[in-house]
């Protein structure tokens, strides 16, 4: 497949490297027709993107990815909009300002510990972005407790793991009605994180699109060629859009860059077709 669209991608506004604008470059250098920033709880790097977009033929897909209420696995959502969708930045407030409380209770656990890192260490790398994990793990890399950003995930941040600290969600059901009030195109992001039998994957996407959801994350770096096949096969029967991405987060992290993973133009041209952009390709 010749990837011409990536649709998930994230910049400094979350938990990625990369500005903005230095991402709607490494696109332009790539090739790449479209591509989609989804930070995590945030549309500013969208509007910076937008912006940024008019200098180079990139063509920006404003997204987000919104983590939701999942018992069994890892349940994301990916939004995107035909323009700025206007107001979804304030109703995402109190997902925001659980981020922000989270980030004490990790500290806490970490001095518990004996890792003396601080609030401020974590603030100084994040900037003005939503605070989140990587950002804790890249203090843990500077003050030398961990030797690689993933050490900082296998000992501490990852789930389950002596620091780590659930976060509030919202639950499916608002996250896929608050992208759909939005004017946007709610899509679950990598399926494979749902620890699901095909059979009770297809019943959930099922319950999903029943509940306003408009298509599936099929391409994407962690999913065999099984998985594709499968998840393509439910989104043809079950009416979705296919999408697909790389996750990108920055250089040396997911061992991928944009472009690696994502969506042809034939793909991108039913896609922009249903979230009303049409003329990407």
């Amino acid at each position: 497949m010749h990837v011409t669209a990536d649709l998930h991608i994230h910049s400094t506004a979350s938990d990625g490297d990369l500005t903005p604008g230095a991402l709607v470059e490494l696109a332009a250098a790539k090739g790449l027709a479209a591509i989609s920033l989804t930070d995590h709880d945030t549309l500013s790097g969208a509007r910076t993107a937008l912006e940024f977009a008019r200098r180079h033929s990139v063509r920006i897909i404003p997204g987000i990815e919104i983590s939701a209420e999942y018992e069994r696995g890892m349940l994301h959502i990916l939004g995107y909009f035909p323009s700025f969708p206007e107001g979804l930045e304030d109703a995402l407030a109190q997902v925001q300002e659980a981020r922000r409380n989270r980030l004490p209770r990790i500290i806490a656990k970490l001095n518990s510990l004996g890792i003396m890192i601080a609030e401020a260490d974590v603030i100084r790398i994040a900037g003005d972005a939503q605070i989140g994990r990587p950002h804790i793990a890249k203090a843990l890399l500077k003050k030398g407790y961990v030797r690689t950003f993933d050490e900082a995930f296998l000992e501490y941040l990852g789930k389950g793991k002596r620091a780590y600290v659930e976060k509030e969600k919202m639950t499916w059901q608002k996250a896929v009605s608050l992208i759909g009030r939005h004017g946007g195109l709610p899509v679950l992001a990598h399926p494979s994180t749902l620890g699901l039998t095909d059979t009770g994957l297809k019943d959930f996407i099922g319950e999903l699109s029943g509940a306003g959801l408009a298509g599936i994350e099929v391409h994407y770096p962690d999913h065999s060629r099984e998985h594709i096949t499968l998840y393509d096969r439910i989104a043809r029967e079950s009416g979705l859009v296919i999408t697909g991405g790389t996750d990108f987060h920055g250089p040396g992290r997911n061992e991928v860059s944009p472009g690696d993973h994502g969506i042809d133009s034939d793909l991108l041209r039913i896609f922009s077709h249903r979230l009303g952009m049409p003329g990407i390709c």
